[in-house]
């Protein structure tokens, strides 16, 4: 009889495990990290062209519309004198025109300076004088973005005619200064006719400028503010008119004074 051999079992190899090189993970922690900062550099960019670009184009529509608002408004009511009187909050009651910075320059005032307001246009600061009264007639707006309506405020010079439209009267000032030297802080009252402020400066309003709030006016002022420098609120860039004559009746001046059309 044949022997059978018992079958020899033979483990198999155990399977060798290959250790694997740890790679370090700044390289995707810095890849992650430039994705963000390009898609937040994106989210900046496109803010800002909105800011300068797209509210530009959305302001100027809206002073289309207040324009158009208002003149009917005025058409309704005639030429004949009218006191001006105090208005809403949000209300248009002027047109705002500064030869110096181009003759096609025309801005709806509203009553207010809430950034609701001056996304529309220049506001006027509640409890300043009305144009024409004896006081202040102070107005804000923005220096960039939202119709930029005070972007070059800078570029006004001594003796330049800031022309207010209301319902039946233009109202003429002019900036203080020296016209003959063409100095802006050589104005005879003292009062500068352009300079730079802090935020925090709110005399510049008051009824005579750089005077106590609680003080008497001693003059019939106008007063425009807009941030400095551009693109930044460090800063408020201030520029000082004083009324220049008493006010012209647009029944006698349909298309307005003399002072309009200076260059």
């Amino acid at each position: 009889m044949t022997h059978t051999e018992p079958i020899e079992r033979v483990d198999a190899p155990y399977p060798r495990v290959v250790a694997r090189e740890r790679r370090p993970r700044w390289p995707g922690i810095a890849r992650a990290a430039g994705e963000l900062l390009v898609t937040a550099g994106l989210v900046v960019l496109l803010f800002v062209v909105y800011e300068l670009l797209v509210t530009d184009v959305i302001a100027d529509r809206q002073q289309d519309r207040l324009s158009q608002e208002l003149y009917e408004q005025w058409d309704r009511a005639g030429v004949e004198p009218a006191e001006l009187t105090r208005v809403e909050i949000g209300d248009a009651f002027g047109v705002l025109r500064i030869p110096r910075l181009g003759e096609d320059y025309a801005r709806v005032i509203l009553e207010g300076t809430s950034e609701r307001v001056l996304a529309q246009g220049p506001g006027h600061y509640a409890g300043t004088a009305m144009p024409g009264e004896q006081g202040n007639v102070s107005l804000a707006g923005h220096r960039v973005g939202k119709g930029s309506p005070f972007l070059e405020l800078d570029l006004m010079e001594a003796g330049d005619p800031i022309v207010v439209e209301t319902v039946d009267s233009w109202f003429v000032y002019r900036v203080l200064g020296d016209v003959a030297t063409g100095d802006l802080e050589a104005d005879p009252s003292g009062i500068p006719g352009r300079r730079i402020v802090r935020p925090t400066d709110v005399e510049v309003i008051s009824p005579t400028p750089d005077a106590p709030e609680t003080a008497p006016a001693t003059g019939a002022y106008l007063t425009l503010t807009t941030c400095h420098p551009e693109y930044s609120a460090r800063q408020r860039l201030v520029v000082h008119a004083q009324l220049d004559g008493p006010p012209l009746s647009k029944a006698q001046w349909p298309d307005g004074p003399a002072a309009l059309y200076e260059r």
